[in-house]
């Protein structure tokens, strides 16, 4: 049976892990995959996590099953997080997910199920999970502008001009703040435009925040969200808790579905546990747990909004770092899009040859497409970075 299965291609990312791991150089870097890295690089447990875990050991009874939609509370605590403040609370109904990741490949099950001949408009670029899951889900998926390549900005006028020609059969995956892979979001005018145009000519948006926090701060980064949960009748969401709470290994997410009245959310959750029970059936408790128990206390909240903030605050140190250096090694602007780019990550563009020559001549390894994981730097790798860009002609 098995014997005609072709030698897969490896994961572009996690074979850069195994690449990093196997060079026995002191000064590497690593750059690659996404997760934060305090300056020891260690990607810490947060206290409050910590404390949270402490609360659920000496309360928690049993491991039975939770059920198919998951933790209830926890479901509740997300909803508020995300949705708090906005005419769509009354209206949406969650489901917790092995992940966003799951939360994705459910609403895409959702919509294959519900509008088989729906397109999936994903940005140019986008997260490298975003196609596959809606081709496996078998959606179609295409493309839209949005990153301008010389400016290494948003290019909001090409973007909206082809969301202004689609129709009731498209779904548009917006990133909700804290662009993967290139740092650039875009502006609130954009965000109330593309409200509008959903509302005339009919797309459904589909909003991926799986960095809420990391950007300009925990409510701010909800803004554009908010303004499509505000004006926009029907739409859905994907969320992650890996970065903002660090559980990444706890695979803990959620999808949200808003529709124009509550029995229509909830029997479209309801439609999306019978997609579950057919794929993973229920998710795994232990995350949400965590993170329902931190929000719903006073004082775990504020611990872990703390971190969140110093998170927030080193990343940015970090950008600003990397604006001066470069400035001072070139003598011109031409890379303070770092200090302008949102949350982890920054797409510099350059080449394949140059990804190459970092890697080899400097131990500095990156992703293909020229990703870097800001929050994966030190302040003592700033330099060293930035040197080897300039060396290399980047």
């Amino acid at each position: 049976m098995f014997q005609a299965i072709p030698t897969p291609k490896g994961d572009p990312i996690l074979s850069l892990i195994t690449e990093f791991r196997n060079d026995p150089r002191d000064q590497k870097i690593d750059l690659g995959i996404g997760v934060y890295k305090d300056d020891h690089g260690i990607t810490p447990v947060m206290q409050a996590v910590t404390l949270a875990e402490q609360v659920l050991l000496n309360a928690n009874g049993t491991k039975s099953y939770q059920g198919l939609t998951g933790d209830e509370q926890y479901n509740e605590s997300i909803t508020q997080l995300l949705l708090s403040g906005t005419s769509a609370l009354d209206r949406c109904a969650t489901l917790q997910t092995p992940g966003a990741s799951g939360a994705l490949r459910m609403l895409a099950d959702l919509i294959a199920d519900t509008a088989p001949n729906s397109t999936v408009w994903i940005s140019n670029p986008s997260y490298v999970n975003h196609r596959p899951i809606m081709e496996k889900a078998g959606l179609t998926v295409k493309e839209y502008s949005y990153l301008d390549a010389q400016t290494k900005a948003v290019d909001e006028d090409a973007m909206l001009a082809q969301f202004a020609a689609l129709g009731s059969n498209d779904v548009v995956l917006l990133h909700g703040c804290c662009h993967n892979p290139s740092g650039a979001d875009m502006s609130l005018e954009a965000w109330q435009k593309i409200a509008e145009l959903a509302n005339k000519q009919g797309f459904l948006p589909f909003i991926d925040i799986a960095y809420q926090g990391l950007g300009d701060g925990l409510e701010e980064d909800t803004k554009g969200l908010h303004i499509i949960a505000n004006q926009v009748d029907e739409f859905v969401i994907s969320t992650s808790c890996s970065k903002n709470f660090g559980l990444y290994r706890e695979r803990t997410g959620a999808a949200l579905i808003v529709s124009n009245t509550l029995t229509a959310a909830m029997n479209s959750r309801a439609k999306m546990c019978e997609l579950a029970r057919g794929s993973y059936s229920m998710p795994p408790a232990h995350g949400a747990a965590v993170v329902d128990t931190i929000l719903r206390d006073d004082n775990l909240n504020a611990i872990w909004r703390k971190e969140l903030t110093a998170m927030n605050t080193r990343v940015n140190g970090l950008r600003a770092a990397l604006v001066q250096e470069f400035q001072a090694a070139t003598q011109s602007n031409r890379f303070d899009y770092f200090g302008e780019h949102k949350g982890m990550f920054t797409l510099t563009c350059i080449s394949n040859e140059h990804i190459a020559q970092l890697k080899e001549q400097f131990g500095i390894y990156i992703v293909g497409g020229g990703r870097i994981n800001v929050a994966g730097l030190n302040q003592s790798q700033v330099k060293p970075l930035v040197e080897a860009f300039v060396s290399i002609g980047a």
